[in-house]
């Protein structure tokens, strides 16, 4: 019996195809036009579109060999350590691909708070995001017994920006999931176990929860995933906080321009970063300082600080989550994820160890000789892994295969399996 082709050796092969084709294509072409000129038999008309026809034919064989080199490619890129079961995620992908439908809600005001994709910009861009890229995918269904699951679109970020209070916005919530419970039998069906709402600012997190089963049943898919505050890992899902656009280009593959050993800059509002600052900012070879790098100093000074560094420090803040490690994993700089209690991003698909330290709030204290410990070779690896993972925490629009957006689909069929009475 001959052995299973890898993906490697599938992608050479395709590539060995598509040079083929085009050697074929290319001869065919000169052919068909010199036969045309040449046939005496003929009409010039007709002999023109037998070529266009053939051409049409030829460019369509083309194009599918070409889709399949590019999806071979990112097969082979899949099939790599950093993912915690890599075939088991390459063949769910696919499946989910195939499969996977969200209906959405339309009720409420599209004017007010709902259905209402916020500015594509900011630390909290993620859910803005999110709302604008379900609508521009096909994963979204108008006939809501197909759908796997039930989009309920809530703008929770766009009540505080009109001052709203957390004391109406949880009664505005509650109102909105009431009327829908009262319209739909879809809810009923599961007590709310196949709906999800997405929020990134953690006014989100408050104004749902004066809805008890919204909290307790549906999926939160929420930038502030803290074991701490209720947040349930099989049920909902940890939303990356993503700080977009980036400011400078991505990083990745130079690590020898990387010759500071670790850097933080930031306010000190939480326990973890107070202490942070007090153990570490006068060293002299990590860069800690307890105030964001002022602008007056130069055009982007905070951001190139990324590129010059090998590790980047991203103690929790007022939340367990910092826009700072997806700022680290944009600039190739290995995140250092200190924060307890944290479901990181993707934590079920990525194994987080292959490009990244995961240390405990305690280890504070021995930072600078845990990454000391670091070997050069050991970091170059991190760091090459870390480049592998970019493209998961990256939102495009519209979204493309493996972005943030895919991956927390991705998550979210994970989750699909519940049942319906």
């Amino acid at each position: 019996m001959w052995p299973a082709k890898s993906p490697a050796s599938s992608y050479c092969s395709l590539q060995s195809s598509l040079l083929s084709l085009a050697i074929f294509t290319l001869l065919s072409f000169t052919y068909l036009t010199l036969n045309s000129f040449h046939n005496p038999n003929s009409h010039v008309q007709s002999s023109q579109q037998v070529v266009r026809a053939d051409e049409e034919v030829l460019l369509d064989v083309y194009n599918s060999i070409t889709s399949q080199v590019v999806r071979a490619k990112e097969e082979e890129e899949v099939l790599t350590d950093v993912y915690n079961s890599p075939e088991v995620f390459r063949l769910n992908y696919e499946e989910m691909e195939r499969k996977f439908k969200v209906y959405i809600y339309k009720d409420g005001d599209p004017k007010t708070f709902y259905q209402t994709p916020r500015k594509l910009t900011g630390k909290y861009s993620s859910e803005g995001y999110f709302f604008q890229n379900i609508r521009e995918s096909k994963f979204v269904t108008e006939d809501p017994d197909e759908a796997h699951l039930f989009f309920i679109p809530i703008s929770c970020h766009k009540m505080r920006g009109k001052g709203t209070s957390y004391e109406n916005m949880t009664i505005i919530v509650q109102a909105y999931v009431d009327s829908l419970i009262a319209k739909y039998p879809y809810w009923n069906r599961t007590m709310g176990a196949d709906h999800f709402f997405v929020t990134c600012h953690d006014v989100g997190v408050r104004a749902t929860e004066g809805h008890p089963f919204l909290v307790k049943n549906a999926i939160r898919v929420v930038c502030s995933p803290s074991y701490d505050v209720g947040y349930i890992p099989h049920k909902d899902v940890a939303l990356p906080q993503v700080l977009q656009p980036f400011a400078l280009p991505a990083g990745g593959n130079d690590v020898e321009n990387r010759t500071t050993l670790g850097f933080w800059a930031g306010h000190r509002n939480s326990k973890i970063r107070v202490i942070l600052a007090r153990q570490w900012e006068n060293d002299t070879e990590l860069d800690i300082s307890n105030n964001r790098i002022n602008r007056a100093t130069g055009p982007l000074v905070y951001q190139k600080r990324f590129y010059r560094t090998k590790f980047c420090i991203c103690p929790g803040g007022s939340q367990v989550n910092s826009a700072r490690i997806t700022d680290s994993i944009h600039y190739g700089c290995v995140p250092v994820i200190l924060s307890d209690y944290y479901d990181l991003p993707f934590n079920d698909i990525l194994d987080w160890h292959k490009f990244a330290v995961v240390l405990r709030e305690k280890d504070v204290y021995d930072l600078k000789q845990i990454l000391k410990n670091i070997t050069q070779d050991e970091f170059v690896t991190l760091h090459n892994n870390l480049v592998k993972v970019q493209k998961h925490f990256q939102w495009n629009t519209p979204p493309i295969r493996h972005d943030a957006f895919h991956m927390v689909m991705y998550e979210l069929w994970l989750r699909h399996h519940v049942i319906k009475y």
